[in-house]
């Protein structure tokens, strides 16, 4: 793809896929990073009290894996694009430490006037289990 490239020139349909184990430091560290040191993702005997049983991870922290595939989704194009955001974010289901989720990426849409692509996110677990969904929607710059 060519820097000459325009917002007309992103296909619809593109899709992307990113896999990542929701690990003990990763909860630990987007606590430090963000402040959030709730017990409902750091006390495990807590945890074993609430009707989750275990720890569970930040809902921020999996929308934050989705940033991964937003980058991936662009690479090669001539343009970079950034991101204006998530609409209807649904934390669907609670991810423990050690599952495994994917996130799948794909642009849906584009909005010619605004020079913007609008893709449908979700995350799934190793059971094939939705447990974020949103709408992302970036620029082309």
């Amino acid at each position: 793809m060519t820097p000459g490239e325009t917002i007309r020139d992103f296909p619809i349909g593109k899709k992307v896929q990113f896999s990542k184990t929701v690990s003990e430091s990763d909860v630990y560290l987007f606590s430090g990073i963000t402040g959030d040191f709730d017990r409902i993702h750091l006390d495990e005997e807590y945890c074993k009290t609430t009707p989750f049983g275990r720890r569970i991870a930040q809902g921020v922290l999996l929308l934050g894996y989705t940033s991964t595939a937003s980058t991936l989704i662009h690479q090669g194009f001539g343009r970079p694009l950034v991101s204006l955001g998530y609409d209807r974010i649904r934390f669907i289901k609670p991810v423990f430490i050690g599952d495994t989720v994917t996130v799948t990426y794909e642009v849906t849409d584009l909005d010619i006037e605004r020079s913007r692509t609008i893709a449908k996110v979700e995350v799934v677990n190793q059971h094939d289990e939705v447990v974020v969904a949103a709408t992302h929607i970036q620029k082309v710059l």
